[in-house]
This record gives structure tokens, sequence and C-alpha cells, in this order.
């Protein structure tokens, strides 16, 4: 083997690095472990909110010490392998979209006093009410006013086409619904793009039925205060002129004159300083005493001389900033003063229309420690409107500055390429102020035209808020503000005890996979195990270095990689087997039989691999998590299994000096499978009858059951908060109220301690009377009573055996339609993309098409089955996870169908004049050790989760065993039989 040494060096330097990274993540669990026995009382309750409490003080503290190199909570947390929702939880936040803050930019921000009254009346009435904002605002309308038109109020520049003078009520009333429910769905659509960017996978985001709330979970996120910036910024982009200091020193001076007088005449009236600052603010007029003799100072100081004699004047006065910086300084203290002072009507007259004053987002400290905020005077426009807004905004990326400071670079479209260069060439030695949400971040200097719809955002960021700003841009701005009204920590969906499970099955399963391959290929079955864990190794070290994250749809992609690992490894031993059989001398059987099995290897990996980056591409949420996983999973068992195992077995020969001694079977597999004959192709009428009976009863039985039982990711349903006197398992409440729900979709997790739970059910969703609320309720109370407990209506304090139900809320489904979509095009792309590789490489569409019927004939077999398992009583939800089995067994049935491909390739490349049906029996017989070989590895892992997984992991791996099983029969039965239909019997290669 060439490049052995190579192959050696990577190899361990891929370990150290996975070792390295993969550390983090042990140090991360240890101090969550504290943080729980920190928020854990002498009950065994835990209160997930001191939990979070314990993480944020030390959240910048180090807390891993490696090799002298010092490592705080926050740079563990980012290195880290992170998990989904399903897996470890994570943050709760319920946002509330603001109609009052549409319905008001409708009006053009109308002054009418009743329109403004009945807004606020509205806002307070729909917290007790179920009716929509806009109708709540129309009753308290015509309550203040009545008789009075709406169209009086909206018929507007803004709105023409849409309201006029002579509109109705309720044509108007239609306009403001459509507006403030475009308005939600849009804040819906921003707020999930910024999620998908924040670096987590599988957020659930979902709307409240008839509300304009939305409901967010994000896997771990434990910096609460950066995703609460994340979701509440409008991200309203604005480019503004900067007025310089000087050609605002009326306006300053005419301010400080009127506060001086003001403050003079106090003091003749012998008012006391409270008592002044009641009417006249006085400690705001202190703080602008010596406004005109800063404003007015000489311009060749220093900017340091400048910035330190405001470090010593305890009033804090308008200052001006000299070199390149003009503009007003405070310190942070006392802005609240400012602000007061520029409210006031006296002084908003002493302001030009065409100026306005804007903070900075960030204090910058001086020397002293004291913090200071730059006041920002921009130029306003005859329509008020910025010159420039991000709506032209085409892409945005963190990246650095001259300084090497993190900063946001910014792309635009044509239009605002234009308009920024004529703004930039208008400005050339001035400032421009780049405000997001009224705050300037940035007002550099512009030292010329710039052409081309570059910008930059340099506001003294870190890398973690340049990356969320440059999220928020590309995302989009909010139509309208959000605000947090509830906020907590959730568990996992898939229970700890469920956790434990299947984590215990899956290592039970690959000890079963581990012991068989040394009882199948003795010394070759070591070889191959010590790849195989490597091969796992990997995988997670590579996620944690990509700061990916781990869900229960990526464990599907790792168990479908154990599987193709192991195939080609068999594919390996057995290709030297057939070698040695022929009575060619160890090593050179160990060449002949790689590079014989390289052909199969690279084609079966090279298809799923290309799945994995179509699914990614297109995919959204589990879609693109399993491509993650899938992708790298499968460039890590390529590695293990062709070069890994073949250094260790090289070497294994080299220091034995008896040769013949090596060997790759034992008694088990001397005479396993070999010589088996027989005309596959022959049977397959009976295999197509077979298939067809069974798809078509499975199908049947679907619709006797009343349809697939979708789980609440795909229906949505009613939620409710349910608090207990004790600690409770999730995942055990979970399945003895699916039976009260009548096995409908139900999902339960904790919820801000592990005494609470949330409880959501897709039972009697398409009715949404008040009748079937009440219904679906009084059977969540059965079945919690079902269970031993008594139901506390007053929910007061309720003891060990008592709960209580706290709230109740409808909600969407987490995977929306738009997901649906993408989900169907990504996995028929994906199908598309198989067809045309293997249409490359074996030369005839009918290899193709062949494959992709193979895979259609699965995936109906596995929603067949389920039918099946309905029909008998037995009910498995079609949830997110249930996509993901249904792609692992894509993934795996091709590349089952590829391995008999390519051998039907290499036969005919040898005898060209072969008869076709012939030689696919062949190949089928010649690759059906391998076939089963594989197959059953991959099935030991799969039964035991199975049967030890427990009731919550029961659909994913009931989908996965018959995906498996029939994904081998596909490929004998199916696959290769619809090639000879539509290539022709008898026909000649």
């Amino acid at each position: 083997m060439r490049n052995k040494g190579g192959v050696i060096f990577l190899t361990i330097i891929v370990t150290v690095l996975c070792l390295y990274y993969l550390s983090f993540t042990f140090v991360s669990r240890s101090v969550q472990n504290d943080a729980i026995a920190q928020a854990t009382d002498e009950t065994g309750t835990i209160d997930f909110s001191k939990k979070q409490a314990y993480l944020d003080s030390i959240w910048t503290q180090p807390v891993y010490n490696f090799l002298g190199f010092k490592f705080t909570y926050q740079e563990v947390k980012e290195t880290e392998l992170n998990l989904g929702l399903d897996l470890q939880g994570g943050m709760h936040v319920t946002l509330e979209v603001s109609p009052v803050d549409i319905i008001k930019g409708l009006s053009g921000n109308s002054e009418d006093k009743n329109f403004n009254e009945a807004l606020k009346v509205a806002a307070s009435k729909q917290a007790t009410s179920q009716s929509s904002f806009v109708d709540l605002f129309y009753e308290s309308y015509q309550e203040l006013a009545p008789g009075s038109k709406l169209s009086s109020i909206f018929a507007i520049a803004a709105n023409r086409g849409r309201i006029s003078f002579e509109s109705t009520d309720a044509e108007v009333m239609e306009v403001l619904k459509k507006e403030v429910d475009d308005a939600i769905d849009r804040s819906f659509q921003i707020l999930r793009t910024r999620i998908d960017r924040f670096g987590t996978s599988q957020p659930n985001i979902q709307r409240l039925q008839g509300t304009g709330r939305i409901q967010v979970e994000i896997p771990g996120a434990d910096n609460p205060e950066r995703v609460r910036k994340l979701l509440q910024g409008v991200a309203k982009l604005e480019f503004w002129e900067v007025w310089n200091i000087d050609e605002i020193y009326g306006t300053v001076s005419a301010i400080n004159d009127f506060l001086v007088k003001e403050q003079k005449a106090n003091a003749a009236n012998g008012l006391s300083e409270e008592a002044a600052s009641t009417e006249t603010a006085s400690s705001d007029q202190d703080a602008l005493a010596a406004l005109t003799d800063d404003a007015s100072a000489d311009t060749t100081a220093t900017e340091d001389s400048a910035l330190d004699s405001l470090a010593n004047n305890e009033v804090s006065p308008f200052i001006a900033l000299l070199k390149a910086q003009y503009g007003l300084v405070y310190s942070v203290k006392d802005t609240a003063k400012i602000n007061r002072i520029l409210k006031r009507k006296e002084v908003q007259a002493l302001i030009p229309n065409n100026i306005d004053f804007k903070w900075s987002h960030k204090p910058v400290a001086l020397t002293d420690g004291q913090e200071v905020l730059e006041l920002n005077a921009v130029k306003i426009g005859r329509n008020g409107q910025a010159p420039l807004t991000g709506e032209v905004i085409t892409d945005a990326r963190q990246a650095f500055d001259q300084r090497g400071q993190p900063s946001v670079s910014m792309s635009m479209n044509a239009e605002g390429s234009k308009k920024w260069r004529k703004l930039t060439g208008a400005n050339t030695g001035r400032r421009i102020a780049i405000a997001l949400d009224n705050y300037v971040y940035t007002a550099p200097n512009v030292n010329g035209e710039i052409p081309n719809g570059q910008s930059e955002i340099a506001g003294n960021f870190t890398i973690e808020e340049a990356k969320d700003l440059a999220n928020v841009l590309k995302a989009g701005a909010l139509p309208a503000p959000t605000k947090i009204v509830e906020e907590g920590i959730i568990g996992p969906t898939l229970g700890k005890e469920a956790q434990a499970q299947g984590i215990i099955s899956i290592i039970g399963g690959l000890g079963l996979v581990v012991l068989f391959m040394i009882a199948y290929y003795y010394r070759g079955g070591f070889v191959a195990n010590i790849a195989l864990i490597f091969n796992i190794f990997f995988i997670l070290g590579i996620l944690a270095q990509l700061g990916a994250s781990l869900t229960l749809p990526g464990i599907a992609g790792i168990v479908l990689t154990i599987g193709m690992a192991v195939d080609a490894n068999v594919l390996i031993f057995e290709r030297i087997k057939e070698e040695l059989a022929n009575g060619v001398d160890i090593k050179e059987a160990i060449r002949l039989g790689f590079s014989k099995a390289y052909s199969s290897i690279v084609d079966s990996n090279a298809t799923t691999f290309l799945t994995g980056i179509i699914l990614y591409v297109l995919g959204q949420g589990p879609i693109k998590g399993f491509a993650v996983t899938l992708m790298i999973g499968i460039a890590c068992s390529f590695f293990t299994a062709v070069f890994i195992t073949r250094v260790i077995i090289e070497a294994i020969v080299a220091r034995t000096k008896d040769t013949s001694k090596i060997t790759f079977e034992t008694a088990l597999s001397r005479n396993m499978l070999k010589n088996i004959t027989g005309n596959f192709i022959q049977k397959r009428k009976a295999a197509y009858a077979f298939s067809t009976i069974f798809i078509v009863l499975g199908i049947a039985a679907i619709f006797i059951k009343g349809g697939l039982n979708f789980g609440v990711d795909f229906t949505g349903g009613r939620s409710y908060v349910v608090g207990f006197g004790k600690p409770m398992v999730a995942s055990e409440l979970k399945v003895s109220l699916a039976k009260t729900f009548e096995n409908t979709g139900t999902e339960v997790k904790t919820y801000g301690a592990n005494n609470v739970l949330k409880v959501t059910t897709s039972y009697l969703i398409d009715d949404d009377s008040d009748e079937a609320d009440v219904k679906v309720r009084e059977r969540l109370i059965e079945g919690l009573t079902a269970s031993g407990f008594t139901f506390d209506a007053q929910g007061t304090e309720v003891s060990a055996e008592e709960f209580t139900i706290s709230s109740t809320s409808k909600v969407l489904p987490t995977i929306a339609d738009d997901i649906k979509d993408s989900a169907q095009e990504a996995i028929l792309f994906a199908l598309l993309g198989i067809f045309l590789y293997i249409l490359m490489r074996f030369r005839k569409w009918q290899f193709g098409l062949g494959a992709v019927i193979a895979l259609f004939h699965d995936v109906l077999i596995v929603v067949a089955a389920f039918g099946f398992a309905g029909l008998l009583g037995i009910s498995f939800e079609i949830d997110q996870v249930f996509v993901a089995a249904i792609l692992t067994v894509i993934g795996y049935s091709i590349n089952n169908t590829v391995v008999v491909f390519d051998r039907n390739r290499e036969f005919l490349a040898d005898n060209p004049a072969s008869d076709f049906i012939s030689t696919l029996n062949r190949s089928i017989s010649s690759t059906l050790n391998r076939t089963v070989m594989t197959s059953l590895t991959t099935l030991l892992v799969v039964t035991v989760l199975l049967v030890f997984g427990g009731e919550v992991l029961r659909s994913f791996s009931f989908a996965l065993f018959i995906g498996i099983l029939f994904g081998t029969y596909s490929s004998i039965f199916i696959a290769t039989p619809v090639v000879v239909d539509f290539i022709g019997k008898g026909k000649k290669s």
C-alpha cells in the first residue's frame, strides 16, 4: 500500500483533534451536572431556572484548564458536541408580534385621540379575550367614537388602491386583518431563518393558533440574553447622513440657553431642586449647563484631552469629539437625563425638522473606567425616511475590519449599489451612520465614492455578536416589533430514560456486531471492529469540531454509516477469501481484495454521499441535520474501512512468520452461503406480486384505521402545562397518555422543572369547537387520574399525588408546509441525482431506473407496514424522526443495489458476450454472502433497539427494521429484475 505513512499520520492527527474537541463535551457535561446538583432540592425536584442561574453565573468563568490554557464556560459550550432538542432540551420562548405597531403604521401614525385610545383599550382586553386584536380594536373604537368611519384614519397615500374615503368599515377591517396576519406570517418565517442560522439544529418554531404569538424552542441555548436579542431585534437597518458638530452648534446653543434661563427662573422663584425637577428637571439643566462652552471648544485640541475633561466633569455636558469624530458624548449614567430633556416639548420646538438624535449602540470605556455613549445628530430628509434602508441588502456575513476586529460585511442589490454610490459620493469627508433599530452601530468617515455596493459595520463587536448581527440582517427585518411574553427551560423531547434505553440498546447491538464479526471473520473481524470504533469516534469528534448538533435523526445517520462501514469491510474480506480460494498467496490476495472491492465501495458511498449533499442543500430542519451526520459518517467510514483496515491487515501480515495461519474465515463461515445459485430473475413476477399485494393491503389498512397517525410535528395540537407535587418521568407518562388520547400524536416533556410537564396532543385537532377543547382537557385529566394522581383545580399548592393544569394553548405544526415541500423536493432531487450517477457509471439508464423504483418500493413498504401495525392495534407516530428513518432506508437500499450492479459490470467486462440475464443471476449469487452479512449486522443493532429501546423509540426502530429488511429484498428481487424488464430478455451486453 502506497502512502501508508500518510494514512498513519492523518489518523493520528484526526484522533488527537477529536480527543481535544470531545474533551470540551466531557467538561461541559460535568458543569451541567454541577448545575443540576445546585438546582435540586431535598425532594429531588430540579428547578431549571436555578440551574440556568448557576450556569449564567459561571458563563465567563474559567472551568477547563487544558495544558495551561484556560477556557471559560462560554468557550467550552462553543466547542462542545451540541445536542438537539430531542436529546437535551433547551430554551422555550413565546413571542408576541405587536399588532398595535402594525395598525399604527397602516394609519400613518395617526394622532387621532380616539384611535390611539382604542388601541390601548384593545391591548388591555386581549389579555383575557379569545377574539382577534383587530376585532377588539374595532369594538373599542366604536365605543369611543360611535358612527366614525375607519376610512377617515386609514385612507392615506400609502394605502391607495386598498382603502379610500368611500371604503366601508368592513372593507377596512378586511385589509387590517390581512396585514396583521401577513405580518405575523412574515415574522414567523424571518424568526425561523434567524434561528436556523443561530448554530442550532432542529429548533422548533410554532404559531399559537388564533393569536399573534409565536412559540420558539432552541436546543441548549445556554446564553439566554443572546437569544433574546436575536429574537426581539426588528432589524430595521438605515443609512443616515450625519451633521458635523459645528452645523448643529446653533441648535445646541438654543437648547442650552433655554435650560439656563429656566434654571435661573426657578432659582428666582425659590423652588427647591426637588420641586423644580418635577416641572423642569433641573438636574437635566445641570447636565447641559456648559453645553455652549464645550461645543465651541478649540478644535485643535486632542481627542484624548477632550475625553479626559469629560471624565473629570461630574455634570457630563455635551462636548465636541475632535479629529475625525464629531458628535456629542455623555457618561452612560446620564443618558436617561438627556433622553428626558430631548423629549420635552419646549426642547423639541428648538430642534429643526432636519435633525434627529440617535444613540450609539454600545458604550466606550475611558482610561479611568468610565463608560461613555455618543449621541449622533443625523440628517432627516423631507419625507422623514433614511436615504438608504436594509431592504437593499442581499448578503451579510461576519468579517474582520482593518484593525482585525470583528465586523459585518454587507452586499447590496443593483438599486442599493446605485444609491450607496450616490450617498457616499455626496458625503466624501463626512460621516454616514449605519443604524439598526434606531441605534447607531458605526458612523465612519467616507473617504470617497463606493461604487460596488459594499459596506461594513464595525461596532466594537465580539465575534458572536457580529455573527448574530449578520444572521439577523441576512434573514431580513421583522415587519413589527416582537416582545417576549414567556420564557423558560424545557427538557428533552426524548426523556433521559428513553435516551438511556436507546443508548444502551445501540451499544448492545454494536456489541453483538463486534462478536459476530469476530465469529465470522476471525482476525479480519478484529480488524473490522477496530475500524468501526475509529469510525464512530471520528464522526462524533468531527461533529464537535464543526459545531454541529447531534439529534435522533443524526443517530439514524450514524446507524446507516455503521452499516456502510461494516459493508465495506465485508466486501473486502469476501474478495480476499475468493482470491485465497483461487490459490493466491495472502499478500497478493489482500492487494487484489482491496483493489476489486474498491469500485463497489466507491460507488455505494458516492451515491449515498450525493444524496446527503442534495438533502443538505434543499432540506430544512431534520432533513438538514440528518444530511450533515450522513456525509460526515460516509467520509469517516470510507477512510476507516478502506485505509485504516488495510494498514492494520498489512501490519499483521508483515509481523506474522507463517502467513498460512492468517485467515478470514472460521468454522461458522467456511461453508455458509457458498455455491448458492438460483434463477432470481425468473422469480421476479412472484416478487412483484408479493410487493404489490403487501403495499396495497397495507395502504388499505391505513384507510381503514382513518389514516396515518401523524404526530404533533405535522398536525399541531392542544398544549397543556401540568404541575405535579413530585418529579415526573416524561417518557413513562407519554406512553399512558397516548392510550388515553386514542393513540394520536402525543408529546410530553419537562417544562421549567422536573415536576412540571408540557403535554401536547393532536387528539381532536381538526375540531376547533369549544366542546372539543373541553373534551381534550377532560381526557387529559382522566389519563392522569388513571395514572394514580388527583386533579387539583385550584392549583395553589399540590401534594405529591396531585396535579394541576396551569395553562392551555393551541399550537400549529412544527413542520410547516414549506418544510414539507422542501423535504419532498430534496428527496425527489436526491432520487434524480442517484439516477444520473448510476447512468454515468453503468452506461445504461435502465440501471438508474431500477434503483429508483426499488427506493420508491422500499418507502411504500415501510408506510404499508405502519398500516398493518395499526390494524393490529399498534399505533406508531409519523413525526420528524420517521422522516429520518425513511431517509436512512433510502441510503441503505441504494447501497445494496449498487453492489449488485457493480458485480454485474465486472462480469460483463470479463465476458462481454455472456447472456445478460445469466450474468445478473450470477452477480446476485456472488454478492449474496455480502448482502446477507451486511444486512444481518445492521439488523442486529436495529433489532436490539426495537426490542429494548423503549416505547418512545419504537416507531423509529420499527421503520428502520422494516426498511433494512425489505431494502435487502428489493436489491435482489426488485431493482435487478426491473433492469431486465426494461432492457429485454436474453439481450447480450
